[in-house]
């Protein structure tokens, strides 16, 4: 592979755009969209909105499938979540590349991590910077310089921007698989490390909700006619963590346990919270048959066991369509100076979706950065447009036919 008069046209659109491909994600930053914050992603999403409109393409608002929360009290209750944005170009063209972000953040409403600030380094400081609102404007810059390349017709693009990745995109799922199932090569904007390495093979991961119920009784006067949801719950927590060190590569993170009351009462209800993460499909199908036997078997009498959640994202293999799409990517890295490698990561994101869809995908083309989902996040101005010249010119790569993505397509399907 080269870099053709008419690839170098659309490299130096980006480049000459590098001021507000940076401040537009600086200014979607300064605006709180915690996953849990329906004005803040409301706000947010209108933004993202006009921000489209400079690609000619279709945008739409899509519904996003309700799902279901457990509350500390052990009450199961219905959630709604924003709507995702949908934006298409060409859907009829031959090849259909798939890009997707997320504009949820970790950080709610009430924190006091808002706004972003330069570093002494010259690091942006803010929250979402690299997770990734900078992300998605690193992909719609490559975007809006792609669709000056004399050949994108030959490829037809559909981008999702979800409200949900950072819980688990518990409503976003099924618009994931949808795309994943009808593309032939995803592109997806978490922020790279710091020094440019992309995720190879990423786990599987699952999170769970037991509610522990009990009987009340007074302590005092009547504690063996009671059942201590709180200590049940402790000793189901006990069994969970010993699950670590029983199979390769799988742990089990008991993340927090909540319940009980007054200290004269014996506590009703309580619930544990945890995540899996699994190294294939193996171990996924192995902790899913033992969280369930754990979750059939109360502690001692009085007790029930009500198990919620699941596996949430497939393990993502270095299987033979990824092994294929990460060489193109690294030899167009090359053209641009840009040495790229990669490692395996025990994180997660919307490429598992992708990829358990049948959808070959690089996950990590947003910015460079790090210290995600802490006060210390943090992204490198300069990775913007360089970044944004790495995702143009595999689109069009991928328009010339040098990076093969029906073939790519084909290899994953022979692997599912």
């Amino acid at each position: 592979m080269r870099i053709l008069p008419t690839d170098q046209d659309v490299l130096d659109h980006v480049a000459a755009r590098e001021a507000a491909i940076v401040q537009r994600a600086i200014d979607w930053s300064n605006l709180n969209s915690g996953s849990r914050n329906a004005a803040g992603l409301e706000t947010l999403l209108s933004r993202l909105e006009v921000a489209a409109q400079g690609l000619n393409a279709n945008c739409e608002r899509i519904g996003t499938t309700p799902s279901t929360s457990i509350g500390d009290d052990g009450v199961v209750r219905q959630d709604v979540h924003a709507d995702a944005l949908k934006i298409t170009q060409r859907s009829d063209a031959p090849v259909q590349v798939v890009l997707t972000g997320h504009y949820d953040t970790v950080f709610p409403a009430e924190s006091a991590f808002q706004s972003v600030t330069t570093r002494p380094d010259g690091a942006l400081n803010g929250p979402g910077i690299a997770d990734m609102k900078g992300g998605i404007s690193v992909m719609l810059a490559a975007l809006e310089a792609f669709e000056t390349h004399p050949d994108r017709a030959k490829v037809g693009w559909t981008v999702l921007l979800s409200p949900d990745e950072e819980i688990g995109s518990p409503a976003s799922a099924p618009l994931l698989a949808e795309l994943g199932g009808s593309g032939h090569v995803g592109m997806t904007y978490e922020p790279a490390l710091a020094d440019g390495t992309l995720a190879g093979a990423r786990k599987g991961s699952g999170n769970y909700h037991l509610i522990v119920t009990g009987k009340a009784a007074h302590a005092g006067r009547a504690f063996h006619e009671g059942a201590n949801a709180v200590a049940g719950a402790a000793i189901v927590t006990a069994r969970l963590h010993a699950l670590n060190g029983q199979r390769e590569g799988v742990t089990v993170n008991v993340a927090k346990i909540s319940g009980g009351g007054a200290l004269n009462v014996v506590a009703d209800n309580a619930v544990v919270r945890f995540n899996v993460r699994v190294p294939d499909a193996q171990a996924s199908a192995w902790i899913s048959e033992t969280v369930c036997q754990i979750a059939s078997e109360p502690p001692f009498p009085g007790l029930t066991l009500e198990l919620h959640g699941g596996m949430t994202r497939a393990p993502k293999p270095m299987d033979a369509s990824q092994t294929a799409l990460f060489e193109v990517v690294r030899q167009t890295g090359a053209l641009l100076g840009q040495t790229l490698a990669w490692k395996p990561s025990g994180g997660v994101c919307e490429g598992n979706n992708l990829h358990a869809a049948g959808l070959p995908n690089i996950d990590t083309l947003g910015v460079l950065g790090g210290d995600i989902h802490s006060d210390q996040e943090f992204a490198w101005p300069a990775s913007f447009v360089e970044r944004a010249q790495l995702s143009a010119l595999i689109l069009c790569k991928i328009a010339s036919g040098e990076i093969d993505a029906l073939k790519l397509k084909s290899q994953r399907l022979e692997t599912m």
